[in-house]
């Protein structure tokens, strides 16, 4: 997740100082682009914060913007020619407008590549972080350890259970 970047004067003081925030230095991050790059992230923080206003943002990676809420939901990362959101459990998030256009094979993870000439549909997007966000929500992870006893359940009601897994002994 590398980030191409010219580090500025006022970003090297920001770090100087120890007084940063992840906030502030994704400020000076969307300042030092200063370009069309710069812009998007910009527009793209703004839009998730419209879409979660208790969003949580920290800086990761060495360069990273990432934002949270009881779990990773996504990062901002800039490259030379696009900024790539990617969402932390996109493969499990519904996008019926088709937003996601990067790492489709993967079994965890989504992207969005976002080039200078995109157009950003923000009602989409807002749309996608919120489901990315409800998979991070206490009941949602608590329906996926629930899973067993409910199992547990149907077998005793006489229904098909899955087969068991033999727990593999090392040698």
């Amino acid at each position: 997740m590398a980030t191409t970047k010219k580090t500025t004067a006022s970003a090297k003081k920001i770090e100087a100082k120890g007084a940063d925030t992840p906030s502030r230095r994704i400020d000076a991050r969307i300042r030092e682009l200063g370009d069309w790059r710069g812009e998007l992230l910009a527009r793209i923080r703004a839009t998730i914060r419209q879409a979660l206003p208790d969003v949580v943002e920290e800086w990761k990676w060495r360069g990273v913007p990432v934002w949270y809420r009881d779990g990773m939901i996504c990062t901002g990362e800039t490259y030379k020619d696009h900024v790539k959101m990617t969402f932390a459990k996109g493969a499990s998030v519904d996008d019926p407008a088709g937003l996601f256009n990067s790492g489709l094979d993967g079994n965890v993870r989504r992207a969005i590549d976002f080039h200078e000439s995109d157009e950003l549909d923000e009602k989409a997007l807002k749309a996608l972080i919120r489901a990315a966000a409800a998979l991070n929500a206490p009941s949602a992870r608590s329906a996926k350890t629930s899973a067993a006893p409910a199992k547990k359940a149907a077998a005793a009601r006489g229904a098909k259970a899955a087969p068991a897994r033999r727990a593999r002994t090392p040698r």
